[in-house]
């Protein structure tokens, strides 16, 4: 999987999509919070494993935590996170199966690279890719050219 650049100087919106995800599915997109590192960190790991739920636990350790969250009433539905990894590094992020399609994926995403143009930075890296996509559509992501070999090259893995 290849890595991705993404310009932050000129990200669209999410106004009016968060506005939707209220109003229509009854979705709060917001950042987490410290009190709810166990909750979120045990939803990944049930959702998407041990690996991301590593970075999660990374993500609580920053302040402001540099995690996303959408919620519908008390049920997690997607998380985002940035800077986990690596500095200046998007990711991991994932949204419940069930409720994929809706913008929560896009929303969390535009949350995270916002608060990273907060941060200072220009441009963001979005680590070993999956769906690029969904990426170029959303935020005009681009493909960085050579980036198979990443920082998880060496990544420790369970035999």
């Amino acid at each position: 999987m290849k890595d991705m650049l993404v310009r932050l100087l000129e990200l669209p919106s999410g106004t009016e999509l968060e506005q939707k995800l209220l109003e229509k599915e009854k979705i709060v997109v917001r950042r987490a919070i410290a009190p709810e590192k166990h909750l979120v960190a045990d939803w990944v790991l049930n959702e998407f494993g041990s690996y991301w739920k590593s970075e999660v636990e990374v993500a609580f350790s920053r302040q402001p935590v540099s995690c996303w969250i959408a919620q519908r009433g008390n049920d997690l539905l997607g998380f985002a996170c940035y800077e986990s990894t690596a500095r200046n590094f998007f990711g991991p992020t994932g949204t419940l199966e069930s409720e994929r399609g809706k913008g929560i994926g896009k929303l969390l995403l535009l949350k995270s690279l916002e608060s990273m143009r907060e941060m200072g930075y220009g441009y963001a890296i979005i680590g070993g890719v999956g769906p690029a996509e969904f990426y170029e559509k959303a935020v005009g992501a681009k493909i960085i050219e050579g980036s198979e070999i990443s920082i998880y090259q060496h990544l420790l893995r369970k035999p």
